[in-house]
């Protein structure tokens, strides 16, 4: 039999067209979502500026907030620290920054509520410059003494100041720091007077305690937990409204016959202002995730620290609370930095 040619499909004009079409309209889409993709937040890694050295609390607390949230949202932090002038230096540096999301800072009790009240000159204004985004975490500090002091309360230290007025020696980690202004608004607020002998640093101001070169210090929960349970150190009080879940037997100032006695160092995630809206609600939502996590509730609890969270709108309400109340102590109680 004679073999036919074979035969090749053809397409009509009508179909060319409409598969151009179809691919030209696939093309389009597949560029379209690409420059979408590659236009959304984030699409490249967080700058997240630490105002301290690394090894610090408020370094401590930032790389874990932000292994958790990169770790659940798949974002990249690189955590950046620009310590100097009591937190000042590397939070100017945020409020200057490009407000595109890229750029968060860490900042905290001292350099967004004391500063701007103790400080003749602020680089920068927190409540104008900055953007509450989310309130991470808050400890308290503790009121400490040599393990051999004779004071064996709070009542006991009180009473020992009164009787020599202005001789009692309190040891400061820093000046402008949350456990200067505790042990401020505790000498205002008990009637007495006390010498401040500042250092650079805890380490020097545990060691001249022990060395009975002063009476006293409040100290961060990290400086001196260890001594604590070497039975170097006895604490006395701790600055929170209830006690520390890593110190249950020690009595709060408050319960101490201070009512509302609270000086804490809280945690708080700031952008520049201008920061997009969404921007700030994506993170404070992934913030509000990773405070939910057992494992991050385990590391703060153990630090001493608790989780705070809350929106971005309760985060600027509670900083304007705190820069009010800071200020006010500061006015009353005469305090300067010399």
């Amino acid at each position: 039999m004679p073999r036919h040619p074979r035969r090749h499909a053809t397409m009509s004009p009508l179909s060319i067209t409409r598969r151009c079409f179809s691919l030209a309209t696939l093309g389009w889409g597949l560029g379209h979502g690409l420059a979408q993709a590659q236009g959304r937040w984030p699409d490249k890694p967080i700058r997240m500026v630490v105002p301290y050295t690394p090894g610090g609390g408020t370094d401590g607390v930032t790389r874990q907030i932000t292994e958790k949230v990169g770790t659940a949202a798949r974002w990249v932090f690189l955590v950046d620290n620009k310590p100097g002038a009591g937190g000042n230096i590397g939070l100017d540096l945020v409020a200057k920054a490009k407000p595109d999301g890229y750029t968060l800072g860490m900042g905290q009790t001292a350099n967004l509520a004391i500063n701007p009240a103790l400080l003749p000159r602020m680089p920068f204004d927190p409540l104008k410059d900055l953007v509450p985004v989310a309130l991470v975490a808050e400890q308290p500090v503790v009121m400490v003494v040599r393990a051999d002091s004779p004071w064996k309360t709070l009542t006991d230290a009180i009473a020992a100041a009164k009787t020599r007025p202005a001789t009692v020696k309190q040891g400061l980690a820093g000046t402008g720091t949350v456990g200067h202004l505790a042990g401020e608004m505790l000498a205002f607020k008990a009637g007495f007077s006390v010498l401040s002998v500042p250092y650079k640093g805890a380490a020097p101001a545990i060691t001249d305690l022990l060395g009975g070169q002063t009476d006293y210090m409040f100290a961060t929960p990290q400086a001196v937990l260890g001594m604590l349970k070497g039975g170097k150190l006895r604490a006395l009080a701790v600055t929170s409204i209830r006690r520390m879940a890593v110190l249950p037997d020690v009595p709060t100032v408050a319960e101490s016959g201070h009512a509302g006695f609270s000086a804490v160092d809280w945690k708080l995630i700031v952008a520049p202002a201008g920061t997009p809206a969404e921007v700030v609600r994506a993170v404070n939502a992934e913030v509000e995730k990773a405070l939910a996590q057992p494992a991050m509730l385990a590391q703060l609890s153990a630090e001493g620290s608790a989780p705070m969270g809350g929106s971005a709108a309760q985060a600027a309400k509670y900083l304007q609370a705190e820069q009010e109340k800071w200020a006010a102590l500061i006015r009353q109680a005469r305090i300067q930095i010399d």
